[in-house]
């Protein structure tokens, strides 16, 4: 059986602000179809990281590989539209239009017609908005968020915004999804929704998914690999039940006392 190649690799790398260094050495390999957790505490630069990876940050040492090719210091636009997206752990959501625009905000990234184009309303122009409308349309569908589609983004439940932050990632056809926080603030119900609804995303959108949360419960129910950070380094890597056990961990971050049933 031909071994899989890594979708995405990070080189050991280093990311330092000034006498700070944020993270130090830190060294991944994601495989196509992984979901995978980044956990550790506050400060431990897991956020660093994914904004590495999405290039708002460039490495001070060392590089990131995305399918095999060089995206080190790229422009965060770039970036998306090789296929790498990401949510925020604050919802960053155009509160103020319809659920339905947007979905459409991240389908226009792959927009063809130029500005000239948008503004005389041209054609070409025109086509491509009526066919992003209706490919936003199936994908909220798709989603279960159809019924939705004409309230502001706003005014939904905070669960059903958190669900619509992903999906407007997906608009941006990723083949690799960061998600940063999505369970911050979610009551348990959510958090269970959250959570069969990333699943169900990652098979039927065929993603890799790379997620930092904080929510044990979470990471432990989904993911099949976790990495551990403290302090800008990793401190441990392997299935749930390792890092359940690990004891780095559990000194650093989980506490004796964690219990993740």
């Amino acid at each position: 059986m031909e071994e899989k190649k890594e979708l995405l690799f990070l080189d050991h790398i280093t990311m330092k602000f000034g006498g700070l260094v944020a993270v130090n050495n830190f060294y991944l390999k994601l495989l196509p179809g992984e979901l995978v957790g980044l956990i550790g505490p506050n400060g431990a630069g897991k956020t660093t990281v994914f904004n590495m990876i999405t290039g708002i940050y460039t490495p001070t040492l060392n590089r990131i590989y995305f399918q095999g090719k060089d995206i080190t210091g790229l422009r965060p636009d770039l970036i998306a539209k090789i296929g790498i997206a990401r949510t925020f752990q604050n919802i960053r959501l155009m509160v103020n239009l319809s659920v339905l625009d947007n979905v459409m905000i991240g389908f226009h990234l792959h927009l063809q017609s130029n500005l000239t184009s948008a503004i005389f309303k041209l054609p070409g122009y025109m086509q491509e908005e009526k066919n992003i409308y209706h490919k936003s349309l199936e994908l909220l569908k798709q989603v279960e968020l159809e019924e939705f589609k004409m309230e502001k983004a706003g005014s939904l439940p905070y669960g059903q915004q958190r669900k619509l932050e992903i999906v407007r990632a997906l608009a941006t056809q990723p083949k690799l999804l960061l998600l940063d926080e999505p369970a911050a603030g979610m009551n348990p119900q959510e958090t269970k929704e959250l959570m069969d609804f990333i699943l169900k995303i990652q098979k039927d959108f065929d993603l890799t998914i790379l997620l930092i949360e904080h929510d044990m419960k979470v990471v432990m129910g989904i993911c099949r690999r976790i990495i551990v950070m403290d302090y800008g380094i990793t401190i441990a890597e392997g299935n749930p039940a390792e890092i359940q056990r690990n004891p780095e961990v559990i000194k650093a971050y989980l506490g004796v006392e964690a219990n993740y049933a």
